[in-house]
């Protein structure tokens, strides 16, 4: 993220410079001088040009960086904060307000001040990721051990994780057994439990034993670098508000600077007092008319509000995805990896014609062995201890099912549809989810079962519990299944027996209905459907189609988790929206008030620097917002 991206906007440089953060020395020299000023003044007596070198330094402590960015951003043609505040305390001076121009620079420091540690707060926060990532690996090879560069390691190597270490790069265990923190990278606080096969990510804790993996993801596409990329880039996608207030700063400004120059003009050319008077009301005007709070507040609440997802486990790709899951009026799932636990499991071979169960799930296991549907998954699992058999030109239709040749002999196997296409009559037949045709005629057929996930009735209550008005399954499971899953999840509305893209054109009719859609997927046939919604939601760390498609994804496979983002979502725009409109109704305010010199300097510099502070602050508690 650059380092002031969260000022970027046209009409605000506050901290343009490198390095340009307030230091103890001017803040103390400032309020020393300004005491001293106080005492000169009030109290001794001292001669008028005393108490003006007094306060004079005063502002030269405080406001020298001011000027000084004023001046370069009027080099630059541009109009800002520091360019009011400029010329406000030297007319201020000027005129012999002496004190109130000195508290205005003062005031201004102490802002800055407090905005650069709030900034500097949640730009730490957010920076705290990348200690996710071990930038070293302990490569093997052979039987030597070598510490390396996680970048040198390729996909196929082997390393160690020590206890107490993170994991560099996604893998699957060799050697060893260990509990795993993965809290850092998914949110869960309780330890993952590992073994030989199982597979872990990078920026998990290993909290036991000695570890061997094989890497399966180079350092660039494992878990961690995926989620510190993803996070970074959030910034650059800028949510609607966010873009509102970047357009509002670069036209409010100038307009403001005319409007100070004809209340400084117009009244004294038409008798309405004196110039000096009219003058001091548009400097006030003009301090006060300083859209800082806006211009910073705003687009930190929306990084303020990314990075406390991030530390809840939900990856959000900008502040336009945390708006719109903050608007969620529907919910769309689809069922298998997402509702379900995606391993399917042979339940019951039927049979249609004179092979066995055995014969049937050897031909269906030989068809599906180079398929990475779960339901190919589940019938190789099942047919283990089955010799498979060669097969000869393997074709998979997605959505439908997968073809081949065996023995000579044309062999289908997958959904009702594929059979019929091609010319099966299978009105009579008992419903399944796969079904085998050999040579053109009916073989079995195979019923798979797919169990809900265990907080998938939960997270479909919370969701209902913050007023979502439509729940909706999709699946291209048949429709007995289905109705099954969507019972068990508490779901009402669903439509099965769906091929990709018909997904899409359902998804598109219920956003057309609901509004404010969110479809939540884990799979590549999800990819489409995932890029059409309003919000993609892809969940878990495992599949990279679904995770680019997406815009925002949950770490770890856990449905429940989706309300509290939402929640979360819906408390941090709720805060920038609060922050935007008690901003302009201050500011409003004290410009009237500044219009019929009603409002003394310091009065704008609240309106200024004060409101701005204050936002800032209200921005950053975003970031100690968790998920329940």
């Amino acid at each position: 993220m650059p380092e002031h991206e969260h000022c970027s906007a046209q009409g605000c440089s506050c901290c343009e410079e490198e390095g340009s953060e307030v230091t103890s020395f001017e803040i103390i020299g400032s309020i020393l001088f300004f005491i001293l000023g106080i005492l000169l003044d009030k109290i001794l007596h001292f001669p008028e040009y005393t108490v003006a070198l007094s306060f004079g330094a005063s502002i030269i402590f405080a406001g020298w960086r001011v000027a000084a960015n004023g001046l370069r951003a009027l080099r630059k043609l541009r109009i800002d904060e520091t360019t009011l505040m400029t010329i406000a305390v030297v007319s201020a001076f000027c005129l012999g307000q002496y004190l109130e121009a000195a508290m205005v620079a003062i005031l201004f420091l102490l802002g800055e001040m407090l905005e650069d540690k709030a900034i500097d707060r949640s730009r730490k926060n957010i920076k705290e990721l990348a200690n996710l990532r071990p930038d070293t690996a302990r490569k093997l090879t052979g039987d030597q051990e070598d510490l390396v560069a996680a970048e040198t390691i390729e996909v196929g190597d082997t390393i160690l994780v020590h206890p107490y270490e993170r994991i560099p790069l996604d893998g699957i265990v060799m050697e060893g057994n260990s509990s795993l923190d993965s809290s850092a990278l998914t949110g869960e606080s309780t330890p993952v439990d590992v073994t030989v096969d199982s597979e872990v990510l990078s920026g998990m804790m290993n909290e036991q034993a000695l570890l061997k993996i094989r890497v399966t993801s180079d350092f660039h596409n494992s878990a961690a670098s995926r989620i510190i990329e993803m996070v970074e880039s959030a910034s650059a996608r800028k949510g609607q508000a966010e873009k509102l207030i970047t357009r509002f700063a670069s036209v409010y400004t100038p307009i403001v600077i005319l409007m100070a120059v004809l209340l400084m003009a117009l009244p004294p050319l038409f008798g309405f007092g004196e110039f000096r008077v009219w003058l001091y009301r548009a400097l006030v005007f003009l301090v006060a008319s300083c859209p800082c709070a806006l211009v910073i507040s705003v687009p930190l609440g929306f990084y303020a509000g990314v990075g406390a997802e991030s530390k809840n486990g939900v990856l959000v790709k900008g502040g336009k995805y945390l708006e719109v899951l903050s608007k969620a009026n529907a919910v769309v799932f689809d069922k298998t990896g997402t509702l379900t636990s995606g391993k399917l499991s042979v339940s019951k071979i039927n049979l249609s014609g004179n092979m066995t169960h055995d014969e049937i799930l050897q031909i269906a296991a030989s068809v599906e062995q180079f398929s990475a549907h779960p339901a190919a998954k589940a019938m190789l699992t099942a047919a283990k201890g089955l010799e498979l058999l060669p097969v000869e030109n393997t074709q998979e239709i997605p959505g439908h099912g997968v073809s081949g040749i065996i023995n000579g002999k044309q062999v289908l196997c997958g959904r009702k549809n594929l059979l019929e296409d091609n010319g099966l009559d299978l009105s009579n037949t008992e419903p399944a989810s796969i079904y085998i045709a050999v040579d053109g005629k009916l073989a079995g057929s195979i019923e798979l079962n797919d169990i809900p996930r265990l907080d998938s009735a939960e997270g479909i209550k919370n969701l209902r519990n913050l007023k979502i008005n439509r729940i909706v399954m999709l699946t291209g499971d048949n429709k007995i299944s289905a109705a099954a899953a969507a019972e068990k999840c508490g779901i009402s509305e669903f439509h099965a027996g769906l091929l990709p893209g018909d997904k899409v054109s359902l998804l598109e009719k219920i956003r057309r209905e609901s509004g404010t859609t969110v479809f939540v997927g884990d799979g590549i046939n999800d990819a489409p459907v995932l890029a059409a919604s309003d919000c993609g939601v892809a969940m878990g760390l495992g599949t990279d189609a679904a995770i680019e498609a997406s815009d925002v994804v949950l770490t770890v496979d856990k449905p429940s988790k989706l309300a509290p983002a939402i929640q979360l979502a819906r408390r941090a725009m709720g805060v920038i929206r609060f922050n935007i409109v008690f901003a302009l109704g201050v500011k409003a305010l004290v410009l009237i008030l500044a219009a019929f010199g009603h409002s003394p300097i310091w009065l704008a510099v609240f309106a200024d620097v004060g409101v701005c502070m204050l936002s800032v602050i209200n921005a950053t508690r975003v970031l100690t917002f968790r998920t329940e």
